[in-house]
């Protein structure tokens, strides 16, 4: 199908680029590809720029992937890995200038809560309507991840 040029910008948005178009696990790229990015474009800035492109893209994200489930005839569809972006990127938010283990720990940990789902991940889908319920539930994963990576921080591993 072809799509406007403003529905492609609107899908690679949502995909990360290419991570979403992946044919095996596309959260788990769009979550790697968000680990990657993030020493570049997330950890070198202060805590409250942080917190703004986390919102800005919470709300861009779920207008974008509200689009998007139209444009693909799906709920929730695979494609759409923006909210993985917006997930683990909340996960590393408290660590000032994140490295590699505070990154590897929060991809893991946000991993886990994503794909399992435990209450209230699994029922904060149906909190908001359309895209916006796509980027609560991984919103939540997150905010279940921090206290993990609380107590990582607190024990000394990183």
């Amino acid at each position: 199908m072809r799509y406007s040029l403003k529905d492609e910008f609107i899908l690679a948005f949502c995909r990360l680029g290419v991570a979403g178009l992946s044919p095996k696990a596309p959260g788990t790229c769009g979550t790697a590809l968000a680990c990657l990015l993030a020493p570049f474009l997330f950890g070198p800035l202060d805590y409250l720029w942080r917190c703004i492109i986390l919102v800005v893209l919470f709300v861009l994200g779920g207008f974008a992937a509200t689009r998007a489930e139209r444009l693909l005839h799906q709920k929730d569809p695979g494609q759409v890995v923006i909210d993985e972006l917006v997930g683990v990127w909340l996960v590393i938010l408290p660590f000032v200038k994140p490295g590699f283990w505070v990154i590897s720990s929060a991809f893991v940990l946000f991993r886990i809560f994503d794909i399992i789902k435990p209450w209230p991940v699994s029922a904060s889908e149906n909190w908001l309507p359309n895209g916006f319920g796509v980027m609560i539930d991984d919103v939540m994963a997150g905010i279940l991840a921090l206290p993990f990576m609380g107590l990582l921080y607190w024990t000394g591993i990183f």
